[in-house]
């Protein structure tokens, strides 16, 4: 393993905006550290792709964020981390730490101890099948129902939140008969933060709908407060990078992060 240190920057990456969700977790809880993100807008979105094609994107941004010094790649894409997770510490463990954003989230709905989950998700990693094998090991007793939402991340990524077009097609999926009587609702892909209070809604705020935003980050801190790599001091300023342009990516990056945004973009491929 090759050592590190707490100057290091995070590495993150997701096939779009989603991803912002959990670097403006970690912003929150680590405040020290500086980020370096990679949004692949060039592929988005992942959740349509081919297994095969989800792994080679994430092993090329891996290996691109690690040449940039990161210390730890966060894997801020449930598509990619249900699929790709394996192959990333197979090829690149030895020089970098990774977090996915699944096995956290499964672990907190699990504390929970509910009778009925629903976890909705991309196609690529419903059909991965990754929640509902982590979740029966770790609370077999636990009924899971999984749905995929395949219109729910490009809506977002296009800006179409918090009016008609959002509610109709929320709507139409949550009213889904499988996801009757669940009393928690997994958003598993990190783009669904960003309306979690429309589906909260929905339900009338009688589910509890979890997310991997905040767990993740806390996740990453216990990770390297246990290695001693936690920074304390900000050697510079976060970066993002894209691998193709899209006013979208900046419009949302900004939400998040004001005027503190230097969006430059970068073709890997």
């Amino acid at each position: 393993m090759v050592s590190h240190d707490k100057k290091q920057p995070i590495g993150i990456f997701d096939s779009g905006i989603g991803g912002l969700t959990v670097a403006n977790a970690i912003m929150r809880h680590l405040p020290e550290e500086q980020l370096i993100y990679f949004g692949d807008t060039t592929h988005f979105p992942y959740g349509d792709k081919s297994a095969d094609n989800i792994r080679f994107y994430s092993l090329k941004i891996s290996k691109f964020l690690l040449e940039q010094g990161c210390k730890m790649i966060v894997v801020a894409c449930n598509s990619a981390s249900s699929t790709a997770y394996k192959d990333l510490l197979e090829f690149f463990s030895h020089v970098g730490l990774f977090v996915n954003v699944v096995d956290p989230l499964v672990r907190a709905v699990c504390v929970e101890n509910k009778k009925k989950v629903g976890v909705i998700a991309t196609k690529a990693t419903i059909n991965s099948g990754v929640y509902e094998r982590r979740l029966k090991e770790l609370c077999p007793d636990t009924e899971v129902v999984s749905l995929a939402t395949p219109l729910l991340a490009p809506m977002i990524e296009e800006g179409f939140v918090h009016n008609q077009v959002s509610s109709a097609v929320l709507s139409s999926y949550l009213s889904q008969p499988e996801l009757e009587g669940i009393e928690a609702l997994l958003l598993a892909c990190t783009h669904y933060p960003l309306i979690r209070d429309d589906i909260s809604a929905y339900f009338d705020h009688k589910v509890q709908i979890l997310d991997s935003t905040d767990i993740v980050a806390l996740e990453i801190k216990s990770k390297l407060k246990e290695m001693n790599l936690l920074n304390d001091k900000r050697v510079a300023s976060n970066t993002f990078y894209v691998s193709d342009y899209t006013d979208s990516f900046e419009q949302t990056a900004r939400f998040f992060y004001k005027d503190h945004v230097r969006l430059q973009e970068r073709d890997i491929w």
